[in-house]
């Protein structure tokens, strides 16, 4: 009996999430918390999937001990504890949640940004140590306030939603925010974060950190500031600077502010931002309500099983995203890419430079970087291997050099729908092109010849002279080798030149009949193709 995939569970996720996992009885769910990383090794062969929060560190060394993992799953938006590049190189989908804490996250954002501006849990401490000073703990309004908001994702989002409901003046710093969702969302861009800076009285941090944005406030920024400002960081630690934090509360430039990601977590004991009175930390709350862990942990357990049953992508940081619509609209085309790649490398030049992809008719309204990947991975796996996936493939891709060209075409030319792909190292020169019949592929050209192919299995295609007798002279070759030809086609330029054949074998030819083939001074290329 054939075993079930298995699904490791490494960190604590929902019930709900590990019951949709074990449920149908289509996993093995192993879930072993708290391992350290030699036990992690250990206990992960074998495993197709991982999963985990963010206390689990997702190490090289582990991606390579799975061997047959092929998603890795993390409850939440951030992905710092798993190295995303090894993941790539090994072709293992990486997966986050990033929707579950959405509503979390932005609360939380939101109700420090309150804490800040009315001095709550300073007021509070003070109140607990039997004191009674309202003079001190004068707070400000936020209505008719500005607030810069840097990041406009989905919690900078929500965050933006709030501040307008309490009546303040929204400014936005996002490079990547297309000005249609900017006016739909009563919002005001600026386009350069040190234009913004001076104008906010309250600043909210939702980017990710990259090397773009670490440090967005730091040495630099500070003397832009307007006096009195108030900081407040839910996203990630790193994207403001932490000395320069503590130097801007201290010289009385920032009023206050609140944090709940830090650049070291868990944040030092001796840290000196314990000792700074107008800031209030938080040990990274944003996604902990019990609503939030309950959805990243559905949301999580949802995209991994899809994932592994139907190759639907959700999520994913190294991979397009390809909901269950899409994926049967170009799954097929996915798998004609994939066959067209593996006969381009197979009758291409070795040393390719330049590959280039052209797609004409219907299906250029399609989001088809998927099956450009399918293309590239059919031609590269045939040159490195099997560990080629689609995940992995652009890391082959970067380390040969190969020059890849996608051209578009939205007009239909002789078919409906046509994908081909051509192969060039200087002069030399092969292409081949496909389509399909209802879902089925089909080869319709190679080297520019109308041929018609099924891309299954083994496949002969010779160029030889075109004169009377030749296809009774292959069908004896093949008749005397036991070899039964199960589609053959032909094309031709001009009558008594030179045709190109191509022929679908149920079995493939043994050397000694290729010798011949290429022994024939009428035949002028043999080329035998194996399709997996």
């Amino acid at each position: 009996m054939k075993s079930l995939p298995k699904i490791f569970v490494a960190d604590p996720i929902s019930p709900k999430g590990i019951e949709a996992l074990a449920s149908q009885g289509l996993f093995e769910v192993i879930v072993k918390l708290g391992l350290k990383e030699a036990e992690l090794i250990e206990a992960i062969k074998g495993c197709e999937a991982l999963i985990v929060r963010s206390q689990t560190k997702v190490t090289k060394a582990v991606i390579q001990a799975a061997g047959t993992l092929k998603v890795i799953g993390r409850a939440g938006v951030g992905i710092d504890n798993v190295d995303v590049e090894a993941a790539t190189d090994h072709g293992v989908i990486v997966m986050n949640a990033p929707g579950g804490n959405t509503i979390s996250t932005a609360e939380h954002a939101f109700s420090l940004l309150l804490s800040t501006a009315r001095t709550i849990p300073q007021a509070h401490a003070s109140m607990k140590a039997g004191k009674w000073d309202r003079k001190k703990f004068e707070g400000v309004e936020l209505y008719g306030k500005t607030l810069a908001v840097l990041g406009m994702g989905r919690i900078g989002t929500e965050v933006a939603r709030r501040a307008i409901a309490f009546g303040m003046h929204v400014l936005v710093y996002d490079p990547y925010l297309s000005s249609s969702k900017a006016r739909s969302l009563q919002i005001e861009v600026v386009e350069n974060l040190h234009d913004l800076l001076p104008q906010a009285d309250f600043i909210t941090v939702h980017m990710p950190l990259t090397q773009e944005t670490e440090y967005m406030i730091g040495e630099r920024e500070l003397p832009l500031l307007k006096k009195g400002v108030r900081i407040i960081n839910c996203a990630r630690g790193g994207l403001i600077n932490e000395a320069v934090l503590a130097q801007g509360i201290s010289s009385g430039q920032i009023a206050g502010a609140a944090l709940d990601v830090f650049e070291e977590e868990p944040l030092p004991q001796d840290s000196s931002l314990r000792h700074l009175d107008p800031l209030i930390l938080t040990p990274h709350l944003g996604a902990s309500t019990a609503e939030a862990q309950e959805m990243v942990g559905i949301e999580i357990a949802d995209s991994v099983r899809l994932a592994l049953l139907k190759g639907e992508i959700r999520n994913s940081v190294n991979m397009p995203n390809i909901d269950a619509q899409t994926l049967a609209l170009i799954k097929p085309w996915m798998i004609l890419a994939n066959c067209l790649g593996q006969f381009a490398a197979q009758i291409g030049p070795k040393r390719a430079e330049k590959i280039t992809i052209r797609y004409s008719g219907r299906m250029t309204d399609q989001d088809l970087t998927a099956v450009s990947r399918a293309l590239l991975t059919g031609f590269l796996r045939h040159i490195h291997g099997p560990e080629v996936n689609s995940v992995n493939v652009s890391s082959f891709l970067k380390n040969s050099g190969l020059e890849v060209i996608e051209l578009r075409q939205s007009g239909a030319g002789e078919f409906t729908d046509l994908l081909e792909v051509q192969v060039d190292s200087g002069v030399e020169r092969a292409s081949v092109g496909g389509t399909l019949y209802g879902s089925k592929p089909r080869i319709v050209k190679v080297n520019d010849r109308f041929v018609e192919g099924h891309p299954t299995g083994i496949v002969l295609l010779l160029e030889n002279k075109d004169q009377p007798g030749m296809i009774g002279h292959l069908g004896s070759l093949f008749g005397d080798d036991n070899i039964n030809i199960a589609n053959m086609s032909l094309s031709r330029h001009e009558a008594l030149g030179t045709a190109l054949v191509l022929m679908n074998l149920d079995s493939a030819p043994q050397q000694a009949l290729l010798e011949t083939l290429r022994s024939d001074l009428n035949i002028f290329s043999v080329h035998i193709l194996h399709f997996c």
